[in-house]
């Protein structure tokens, strides 16, 4: 008897080596051994079961494509940050994906109150999940913090750059940034930085091996985010046991709970800097973000990912008969 056939379209393939591809490929490993799955950055069609779409604008039209050629077969739309906190406000090919597709899932437990209520029962929370990894000791003659984002505006390099000017004078706190410059501009505020500061080090874009062994080593992680739909560098650093200092979004409080203490305004780098002081200062307050980290760490186990992502796809698949109630403006 033949395995079901799913099709996942994610705008970037290998060579971008970005969040979209990595989950991507994650869900395709997490699905083959029930099914057979195909990744492609377009849909040109083809007679698979199912459909899941990363990015609810950069895949509209495959999302669009898939509907019309399979109007009873399930659409499973995964919303990024971009999605989530812009693109549907704006877009019309993102709000249409919306509109067409059957579920809607969000990387984070707040996702769905940026959606319109009445989407809202369509969507379920994936979290996104890694492998526990062991933390090598970080120093102890400095605080390391680390940034990983690339350079862009929804990543807030600019918020973290206006930090690192503010604690110029504090030879005991190093920072480091990994990304790559995707706004030129950015990059160059970033070398001149450098010259300007020499406790901060911009690497540039590094291998994931790379990041990873450098953030194993880190005191903190500093992620200022202006937008995110789960980003999975706060989770890596999480089942990593690194403590997070975050911009306080819904992409970030929804992977590390609303009480978390390790959180500051958006755009705030006087905020940001005074948490990264405090992290350097006051040993209590990083060993409770710790803990509070340590307690979050199991929600991004692997096989619960695993576990969540085949039910939905197996629920998906025995429930969606013809169509009914779905607009599609």
């Amino acid at each position: 008897m033949s395995r079901p056939s799913i099709v996942i379209v994610t705008p970037a393939l290998a060579d971008a080596n970005n969040g979209n591809w990595r989950t991507a490929r994650r869900w395709a490993a997490m699905l083959r051994p029930r099914f057979d799955v195909q990744l492609v950055s377009d849909w040109q069609g083809g007679d698979e079961a199912l459909m899941i779409a990363l990015h609810a604008r950069r895949s509209a039209a495959a999302a669009t494509a898939w509907r019309k050629a399979h109007p009873s077969r399930p659409l499973l739309l995964a919303l990024t940050g971009t999605d989530l906190y812009r693109d549907i406000d704006c877009d019309a090919s993102a709000r249409h994906s919306l509109a067409i597709a059957d579920r809607l899932i969000t990387l984070n437990t707040l996702g769905a109150r940026a959606l319109p209520p009445a989407l809202r029962a369509r969507c379920s929370v994936l979290l996104q999940s890694t492998p526990a990894r062991a933390r090598v000791a970080p120093p102890t003659r400095h605080l390391r913090a680390l940034m990983i984002g690339h350079l862009r505006a929804e990543k807030a390099p600019d918020t973290l750059f206006d930090a690192v000017r503010r604690l110029r004078t504090r030879t005991d706190i190093r920072i480091d940034h990994i990304g790559g410059a995707l706004d030129p501009a950015l990059g160059e505020q970033a070398r001149t930085l450098m010259q300007e500061c020499p406790h901060y080090r911009w690497l540039g874009g590094l291998t994931h091996g790379d990041t990873l062994r450098r953030l194993a080593r880190a005191s903190v992680l500093v992620h200022p985010s202006r937008m995110e739909g789960g980003a999975h560098t706060v989770i890596e650093a999480v089942r990593c046991g690194v403590p997070v200092i975050a911009s306080r979004i819904d992409g970030n409080v929804g992977l590390l709970g609303e009480d978390y203490d390790g959180c500051f305004e958006a755009g705030d780098a006087a905020a940001l800097a005074a948490c990264i002081g405090r992290a350097r200062d006051d040993a209590g307050w990083l060993a409770r973000l710790e803990r509070q980290c340590a307690a979050r760490a199991p929600l991004f186990a692997p096989e619960r990912e695993r576990a969540a992502l085949v039910a939905l796809v197996d629920g998906c698949l025995a429930s969606f008969g013809p169509r009914h109630g779905v607009a599609t403006a």
